[in-house]
Formats: structure tokens, C-alpha cells, sequence
């Protein structure tokens, strides 16, 4: 696997940041951010499904992960949390897409709501886009991720402005970074 753009990192060092990731890797994606962030600084929203399933749930979830709450009492955990993530100056990682497709090499659209948590904290955010590559030999694809950004909300609008403006940045470099792909390990297709 190769990482370009780590680099830009630097520019978020200093404070609370998120990434945004196509989410493409069944357990490649929660131990991916690892590769890219320190490990007491990197933390991942995710779906309570996520706690019962073997080794993911009983070894990396618990220290990582965010669950994702069933109802108010519960998301204003989540959110509590993840203030305290950020004013700590860590990364919370969002796969916004929500459900894993293997190996997918487009980006699926997501909802505007899912940059939330960057517009109410006033904190940047970076996008982690997967690619597959042609191999250099066997069938399984070559990956590169990208970083790109990072990418601020913009004050002078409405919460709600801002996180449709900063959706569009966000899926816009996804999307330019996923065109880059050119090896399709598995297709998907639509069943009517």
C-alpha cells in the first residue's frame, strides 16, 4: 500500500482535525487511518454492529471507535465525545458512505449532514481516498490512498450552508481522486 499526501497533515498538526474516507475495506479501513495518524491520536465513528464482530470488536473498537448512537441520549454521547476528541487535538476518521463495498472504485454519494461535526467544531478536515491499481502480478489490486486538504468550513455562512459547501469540496476531491483508479477487482451492478 502507498500513501501520498501525508504530508498535508502537518497543516492540521496543531489542532482537532477529521478524514474522510471511501469506505472500501472491510477491516483495511479501520486499520488504515493507523498507517497515516498516531495511534492515541486516531479515533473512527462507527456503527454499534461493529462492536459484535470477532477481533474488530473486541480488540480495535474498543480503543478507537465512536459508536454511532440509537437515539438522542445516546448521539449526545457522540457528540460529547467527539468535542472531547477534537479539543484534545486528535483525529476522529468518517467513513460517510457508511457501508463497506469491497473494493469499489467510485465514490457513492453521501448526505451533506455527514460534515456535521466539522462545521459545529470550526475544525478542518482531510479526505483519505482509496484507488486500486493494475497489479504487478496476481489478481489482488495495487492501493494507493490519497490525503487531500485539509479543507475549512466557512464561517461566513449558515451551519447549514457551510456543510453542503464543504460536502462539495470534500466529494468533489474524493471523487477526482477515485477517477484515478484503473483496475476493477470487483463490479458491482444494479439489480432492478
Amino acid at each position: 500500500m502507498q500513501i501520498v499526501g501525508k504530508e498535508k497533515l502537518k497543516a492540521v498538526n496543531q489542532q482537532g482535525y477529521f478524514i474522510f474516507g471511501n469506505h472500501t475495506q472491510a477491516f483495511g479501513d479501520v486499520v488504515l487511518p493507523l498507517r497515516i495518524i498516531p495511534a492515541g491520536d486516531y479515533y473512527a465513528i462507527g456503527a454499534q454492529a461493529n462492536w459484535g464482530i470477532p477481533i474488530l470488536g473486541k480488540f480495535i473498537l474498543p480503543y478507537f471507535g465512536l459508536p454511532v448512537g440509537r437515539d438522542f441520549k445516546q448521539f449526545d454521547h457522540l457528540v460529547k465525545a467527539i468535542t472531547k476528541v477534537i479539543s484534545a487535538k486528535k483525529a476522529v476518521v468518517i467513513y460517510p458512505e457508511a457501508h463497506v463495498w469491497p473494493y469499489y472504485t467510485k465514490i457513492r454519494p453521501f448526505p451533506a449532514t455527514s460534515m456535521h461535526f466539522p462545521v459545529a467544531l470550526q475544525a478542518p478536515s482531510l479526505v483519505m481516498t482509496t484507488t486500486y491499481h493494475q497489479p504487478k502480478r496476481g489478481k489482488r489490486p495495487r492501493i494507493v490512498v490519497y490525503l487531500d486538504g485539509p479543507f475549512y468550513p466557512d464561517t461566513s455562512l449558515t451551519n447549514k450552508q457551510a456543510q453542503h459547501k464543504l460536502h462539495t469540496q470534500i466529494t468533489a476531491a474524493m471523487q477526482q481522486r477515485a477517477a484515478t483508479s484503473d483496475y476493477a477487482y470487483c463490479t458491482y451492478h444494479k439489480i432492478n
